[in-house]
């Protein structure tokens, strides 16, 4: 029954190696945005004018995608927290005899649940990010025949 028991769990074991893929790929970009945020601060004081405004801009839409990113990471977190507590759960189950299936249910789909809201905070960071990587029209020269 051990056994049986073992093959159960693996599903959510399966899902904690991707959020963990997924927190792994999150952390990355943080700190890319961080180094960025961290330029962009040290040369916000010796802009003016319009360059000056197109570095607040920049900043503004970098503290935008760190909160988004820290907001994902949390929420993957307490999705890993809910896995774990759903092998946990499964073991009981097994092991102390309890009759705890619903339980187990629930927070396996509390954890489907979390990381889905954490890759959804994922997508508008993404999507902040592309707008920011925009090229501007005039540099691709479109009216040219190339």
């Amino acid at each position: 029954m051990i056994a049986q028991t073992i093959q159960l769990a693996l599903a959510p074991v399966f899902m904690l190696v991707a959020i963990g893929n997924i927190m792994n790929l999150l952390s990355t970009r943080l700190g890319r945005v961080v180094d960025r945020s961290r330029a962009l601060q040290d040369v916000h004081m010796m802009t003016k004018g319009p360059e000056h405004d197109a570095v607040v801009v920049e900043i503004r839409a970098i503290a935008r995608r760190i909160h988004l990113i820290t907001r994902a990471l949390f929420l993957l977190v307490l999705a890993g927290l809910a896995i774990g507590m759903t092998v946990a759960v499964l073991f009981l189950d097994e092991i102390a005899g309890f009759k705890l299936p619903l339980l187990a249910a629930a927070f396996f789909l509390l954890a489907i649940s979390l990381m889905m809201w954490a890759l959804v905070l994922f997508l508008g960071e993404t999507r902040i990010a592309a707008q920011q990587l925009r090229i501007p029209r005039g540099y691709l020269e479109l009216e040219r025949k190339l």
